[in-house]
């Protein structure tokens, strides 16, 4: 851990070269296991998430690569739902430092290298690998890929990715490989046109939903709540049925609905009971913000109160009319005074104007609501997530003891 923290968690080197050569190195560019990329804005979590436990519940030894973590890196990589033990993680991490010492791999790319090398260690049979930003030059996509699976494409990252919806798509879409499948969600008129575009170019074979589910194909109900995680169901559904083809297996369905139904992942419109009834939700840009919004009004929830926190390059601008919308009471704009990027709780609540406080940090924040009445909602980020489960780590729901590779 102590190498992953001097690299930086922020430090980004566009390109694939270093990620390239030290899978080369490992012998993984081509990993021994069936790899279903996930790439987009909004969903990525839910959808691998979704997509990680079909494949168990259809007898598949499953790796499941996603970000960012809430307390531990280890978090990021998964087996079978479960994280390594701490031993196997600095092991592999040491295989990893001694074939790319010399090559500077930034602190997503070492994760990304280890989570492959993992994978390949435990024999899993399907790697679910969520890409962390963009898709051209992400770390996942030096490896070679079975399926590239688009969720929605939105504004986010303009600083790196582009400030049009256009190049956004079009830096996302360039994670497809040539000659092989990719499905999407359905996406916003510019970004399809985009996507369809690169997949042109590149000669992927570019599906959406309906067409290979059919539109009037079945809908597991997910265990995840809010309209948008139907369609995240559908897209990992979608993206199984292409996966066993190329496996030779059988698709069954009721294992799809048993897995979609079970599926959870924190920080998505959790519910934790106590007092007050807290919901947490990951919630960062104006289409999550949405997302939120319409998850609220169908569950009938109004609350009473929201703690608010976010990145400094994030658009504001067009989320406090959002944030604002979620709650008549007091919202708390709440620092994180351990994250630079985080926009700091003075500024941040002169922004949002005369209903907003400060709080320091989530601690303060969560002290000052112990006597609200109804649910408090926090939201605007998975970094003040983070906060969150440092101070309950038992609410992360992970499940299983550490396992061993």
């Amino acid at each position: 851990m102590t190498h992953l923290d001097g690299l930086g968690m922020f430090h980004m080197e566009l390109g694939l070269s270093r990620v390239a050569k030290a899978l080369a190195a490992l012998g993984l560019t081509r990993p021994p296991y069936k790899v279903a990329h996930v790439v987009g804005t909004n969903g990525k979590g839910s959808t691998s998430r979704y997509l990680a436990q079909i494949a168990s519940a259809h007898g598949q030894r499953t790796g499941l690569y996603s970000s960012p973590h809430f307390v531990t890196p280890r978090e990021r990589v998964l087996v079978d739902g479960r994280m390594l033990s701490e031993e196997s993680w600095t092991n592999l991490a040491n295989e990893v430092m001694g074939v790319s010492s010399g090559d500077g791999l930034t602190y997503f790319e070492f994760i990304t290298v280890l989570a492959v090398l993992a994978f390949a260690r435990a024999g899993v049979d399907v790697a679910v690998m969520e890409a962390g930003l963009g898709g051209r030059f992400d770390a996942s996509t030096a490896l070679v890929t079975d399926l590239t699976i688009l969720t929605p494409v939105g504004l986010d990252h303009t600083h790196i990715l582009g400030k049009t919806l256009d190049a956004i798509a079009r830096d996302k879409a360039g994670a497809m490989r040539p000659g092989t499948l990719a499905v999407t969600a359905k996406q916003h008129p510019e970004a399809k046109a985009a996507i369809m575009d690169v997949a042109a170019r590149l000669r992927t074979a570019l599906l959406d939903v309906g067409m290979v589910l059919g539109s009037g194909g079945p809908v597991p109900m997910p265990g995840m709540r809010g309209p948008h995680q139907i369609a995240n169901a559908r897209l990992a559904l979608a993206a199984w049925k292409l996966l066993t083809r190329s496996m030779h297996l059988p698709l069954d369905m009721d294992a799809c609905a048993r897995a979609v139904s079970q599926a959870r992942l924190p920080g998505r419109f959790q519910e934790i009971p106590g007092k007050p009834e807290l919901i947490l939700d990951g919630a960062h840009n104006p289409q999550a913000m949405d997302a939120l919004a319409a998850t609220l009004h169908v569950e009938g929830i109004q609350p009473r109160a929201v703690v608010f926190g976010c990145m400094q390059d994030k658009d504001l601008a067009s989320m406090i009319p959002q944030v604002l919308g979620l709650t008549s009471g007091p919202i708390l704009a709440t620092g994180l005074p351990d994250m630079e990027r985080a926009m700091a709780p003075g500024p941040l609540a002169a922004a949002l104007g005369g209903r907003a406080r400060q709080a320091r940090d989530m601690g303060q924040a969560l002290e000052s609501l112990v006597a609200q009445d109804g649910p408090v909602l926090i939201c605007g980020s998975l970094y003040l997530l983070g906060e969150y489960y440092v101070l309950h780590p038992e609410h992360l729901g992970l499940s299983g003891p550490d396992i061993s590779v």
